[in-house]
């Protein structure tokens, strides 16, 4: 893709690559020595105005949001992104441009479990000085709202919504960036809008300004000059509620930088780079506290293997069999659950006084729950068994009692070979991890 800088006026050209499995968006600057590349994470970002920017080291590049709302748009998690200057073409002001290359090549969908950010409780982020906010609530899909207001005559307040990710393409891409007449000359002198113009951006026109004045702005802009005689947008609009719909657009491309999908419901108010950057920020600060994600519990869901369908694959039984049921599996990850009761037999001696659930059942449970999702992988999974060959890296970080529900979380490290697979293993009491573990099991045929 090629087009201008909006706020550097030069040139730019823009390509989109596909990558491999966990690569995650990143942008190369192809024209600095070296090539340096720039992760599209929150914590790289390093000022928000008028756009997003973000800086590795020396390298930085900017107004990155309309990108990356259109690769969140299509939950594309994988992508090397090479430009040749310091921020990205502004094109119209829209995301459709970006929409429409990646409808016209397509994508592919890849092997690896997607790994989505589940919100589940409020998260909330306020900025008093602008009087912003952004909530996110939990829900089973993302969607996003917008609420926007200016002291102005022609744009005061507005609302936009977006109800699943399949309409932005129709209902959001297209909605262009926007700026008032009166902001113009601040802008230029703090050296940015080097590149806009009527063909980019909404310009709208709510004060009334004498034409010699428009005039000398235009000419800054190295515009033609245009005679205005009412108040309004200089652009045509496409939707009544343009701007705000754009406003959407930008908090989308702001949270993208989390680097994950987000399943939660967004309800931004006043929103800008400034207040949605700092919850990105913020939520990156949360998954790297929190290892793996806490896996979402339904009690009203059916089990994907009950307590008999367990039996059928396990040798285990009472007063050994440590697994309840298993919630989820796939072919790299597999959640089981157990409810810890004050009638387990270990309980009697560990301790009478004080009951704990001892650490060498927690890694035995988690073995357990990995052996269920090894047997998920063969037919006929009666005739095997899993005797694991070595457990590593075990770490205890809370107490395990009655009354507790334990969760847990099994995923291969690297793909089953030769009869042999390894896995990392965590237990969950609500939302802190009491236990984790690497295992290695090998598949053996019953005689």
């Amino acid at each position: 893709m090629q087009g201008k800088g909006l706020h550097t006026g030069v040139d730019i050209q823009l390509s989109f690559f596909p990558a491999p499995e966990n690569h995650g968006c990143i942008i190369k600057r192809i024209d600095l020595e070296g090539q340096p590349t720039i992760p599209a994470l929150a914590e790289y970002v390093t000022q928000t105005t008028r756009g997003t920017v973000l800086a590795n080291g020396d390298a930085q590049v900017s107004t990155i949001e309309h990108a990356m709302a259109a690769l969140f748009s299509f939950e594309i998690d994988n992508c090397l992104m090479e430009v040749n200057a310091p921020e990205f073409p502004i094109l119209d002001g829209s995301a459709k441009p970006f929409v429409e290359m990646i409808e016209s090549v397509g994508f592919v969908e890849q092997d690896a479990d997607k790994d989505f950010f589940i919100v589940k409780k409020k998260i909330e982020y306020n900025d008093p000085a602008t009087n912003s906010s952004i909530v996110i609530l939990p829900d089973d899909h993302f969607s996003i709202q917008t609420m926007i207001g200016f002291k102005s005559s022609i744009l005061s307040n507005q609302y936009a919504v977006l109800n699943q990710l399949e309409d932005f393409a129709t209902d959001i891409a297209a909605c262009r960036t926007f700026v008032f007449v009166r902001e113009l000359e601040q802008l230029l002198k703090m050296n940015l809008i080097k590149g806009g113009d009527l063909e980019n951006a909404l310009v709208i026109y709510d004060e009334p300004i004498q034409q010699a004045e428009l005039d000398r702005i235009a000419d800054l802009l190295n515009h033609p000059h245009k005679k205005v005689e009412e108040l309004g947008y200089l652009t045509p609009l496409q939707f009544e509620n343009e701007p705000a719909r754009h406003k959407l657009l930008d908090v989308m491309g702001d949270l993208a930088l989390i680097g994950k999908p987000i399943k939660g419901k967004v309800i931004a108010t006043r929103p800008g780079h400034k207040v949605n950057t700092a919850l990105a920020k913020a939520i990156r600060k949360d998954i790297k506290r929190q290892e793996v994600s806490i896996p979402v519990y339904d009690p009203n869901k059916e089990p994907v293997l009950n307590i008999n369908q367990i039996k059928k694959m396990l040798p285990h039984r009472w007063p050994f069999l440590m697994v309840d049921k298993v919630i989820d599996i796939t072919h790299s990850v597999v959640i089981g659950l157990k409810n810890v009761t004050s009638n387990e037999t270990f309980f009697m001696g560990h301790f009478p006084n004080e009951p704990v659930m001892p650490g060498v059942l927690l890694v035995e449970a988690m073995a357990q729950t990995g052996g269920l999702l090894i047997l998920h992988q063969v037919e006929n999974p009666e005739l095997y068994s899993t005797y694991f060959m070595k457990i590593d890296n075990v770490k205890f970080r809370h107490k395990v009692v009655p009354g507790d529900t334990v969760i847990f979380r099994l995923e291969l490290i690297s793909p089953i070979r030769r009869g042999c697979a390894t896995m990392k293993g965590y237990a969950f009491v609500g939302d802190k991890i009491v236990t984790e573990a690497e295992f290695m099991a090998q598949i053996v045929k019953n005689k």
